[in-house]
């Protein structure tokens, strides 16, 4: 089930409908929903994008373009709240990946009325050469959030170098994941529990769901998650 397309709902009705919906799938249908609508995430099946890797994928991801809506904004905040509390999770501080993670990071850490960090991916090369910015007492428990997963890689960084400035880790928040496999690897061996508000799968089920792709290219997007480095080659789209 869906929310109807209407006139826009204020903050605390729009989290109310959502809180009656199935709670595995309440913040990811509306998530979804804004992302595609405001271009945070684009799908092109047909005309896959050029990521920085050199690959041709079918996706690109932006949350900054969430960040213009204060309803949007929440959304999210309230999301990572509602896994906090559904899984029981201990936070004393909550910590943001510089950059991208660093917004939704205070707008959780606001709603909660926590402290707040920002981890660096390298300490500064000045002053006092920090990597951690803000107060980090010993065994602190912190939770860690990132705007977005793909392979792990910066988000485990975070979570090394607060766990090595004494702090304790035990999950990770992220808006959006690929899903991919080599992440979910990397945080089990890290020890860390990796939790998403959306991932790929859940995003072209919802996209064909609501007509946003054709059945022709819902199979494209599904092949390029089952391989997604060989996908763009494999489809005739590598350069």
């Amino acid at each position: 089930m869906t929310l109807p397309f209407q006139a826009p709902l204020t903050k605390v009705s729009l989290i109310n409908k959502l809180t009656r919906k199935a709670p595995y799938m309440k913040f990811s249908e509306e998530i979804a929903k804004i992302s595609l609508k405001t271009g945070a995430i684009r799908l092109e099946a047909e005309t896959p994008f050029l990521w920085a890797s050199g690959y041709r994928m079918p996706i690109y991801n932006d949350n900054r373009l969430l960040l213009g809506n204060a309803k949007h904004r929440l959304l999210i905040a309230e999301g990572f709240k509602d896994v906090i509390k559904s899984k029981k999770v201990n936070v004393d501080v909550i910590a943001g990946t510089a950059t991208a993670g660093i917004p939704p990071a205070t707008s959780l850490a606001n709603l909660l009325e926590t402290p707040l960090i920002y981890v660096r991916t390298h300490p500064k090369e000045h002053g006092m050469k920090n990597q951690i910015e803000g107060i980090l007492r010993q065994n602190q428990n912190v939770v860690v959030v990132e705007d977005l997963i793909s392979t792990g890689g910066s988000a485990l960084k975070a979570v090394a170098a607060i766990r090595e400035a004494g702090g304790k880790v035990d999950h990770c928040l992220s808006i959006f994941s690929y899903g991919f496999s080599k992440a979910t690897e990397q945080f089990k061996n890290a020890r860390c529990q990796l939790h998403h508000l959306l991932n790929f799968e859940e995003l072209i089920l919802l996209a064909k769901k609501n007509k946003g792709v054709s059945t022709e290219q819902f199979s494209l997007l599904k092949s390029w998650h089952s391989d997604p480095f060989n996908w763009g080659s494999k489809n005739g789209f590598a350069d």
